[in-house]
């Protein structure tokens, strides 16, 4: 009896530690991009773009809901910008 009472006292000290970890975890963060041509992209990282790359910033779901018109370039992790369907790193 005494070996079933330590492995449920176990398994949720360790349930009750494994929802603490995940409630503290900050939320993932996705980004689409898009650049004045119709170029958009996904991004992780917030990038502070300089204006002159005429870029703008959206949420993650905007996507779903701005398909037509746009051209969906493959997604970048790394910082920097689409210009004439070319990936430029800065």
């Amino acid at each position: 009896m005494n070996v079933l009472k330590s492995a449920l006292v176990t398994g949720a000290l360790i349930a009750a530690t494994g929802g603490a970890v995940l409630a503290t975890a900050p939320a993932a963060s996705a980004e689409v991009v898009c650049n004045r041509s119709g170029d958009c992209w996904h991004t992780r990282d917030r990038v502070d773009y300089p204006p002159a790359f005429g870029v703008t910033i959206h949420r993650d779901d905007w996507r779903y809901h701005h398909r037509n018109g746009y051209r969906w370039r493959g997604d970048h992790f790394d910082h920097g910008y689409y210009r004439n369907g070319v990936w430029i790193t800065f």
